[in-house]
């Protein structure tokens, strides 16, 4: 199962993809609430987050891809896209404790079981590729960015 070839599971990497980061963008809604916030003077622009999450959702793609095919058997497979599935729910929760729920604070937890899960799937996807893990290094990066980000948020603003 070294190399699995074929365009199902490019269409599946980019369907599962696009289907997180589309209901990321629908959960995450910047309001009036968001927009009181007061945020810390090294905060990128809004119009920075779009163009890195299509980035990072297309890296995580791509990394997913080339795990998949690089996997040794069924259950090797299996077990990588249970963890991106896994990556991909608490990407979403984050969305929606911050930005639903206007709970930075709880967002701010979560983000740590996320960066665990990144760090996870880095580890998962070097025993198989190397290729696969280096993909998925941007992400950690972000998630560790918007970690700070969002402690910092919780610092300014508190208590929720």
């Amino acid at each position: 199962m070294s190399a699995r070839p074929g365009l199902l599971p490019v269409a599946v990497a980019i369907m599962a993809a696009g289907l997180v980061a589309a209901l990321g963008a629908t959960i995450t809604q910047l309001g009036s609430w968001y927009y009181s916030l007061t945020q810390p003077f090294w905060a990128p622009p809004d119009m920075l987050f779009g163009p890195a999450w299509t980035l990072i959702f297309g890296l995580t793609a791509w990394a997913g891809l080339t795990a998949w095919r690089a996997a040794s058997g069924r259950a090797a497979a299996v077990t990588l896209l249970g963890l991106f599935a896994l990556n991909g729910f608490l990407n979403l929760l984050w969305s929606f404790l911050f930005f639903r729920l206007h709970r930075p604070d709880w967002a701010a937890i979560e983000v740590l079981l996320l960066w665990a899960s990144i760090a996870g799937l880095i580890v998962a996807c070097r025993r198989v590729s190397r290729r696969a893990a280096w993909l998925l290094v941007p992400y950690l990066a972000w998630v560790t960015f918007a970690g700070i980000l969002n402690a910092e948020i919780v610092r300014l603003n508190a208590p929720f």
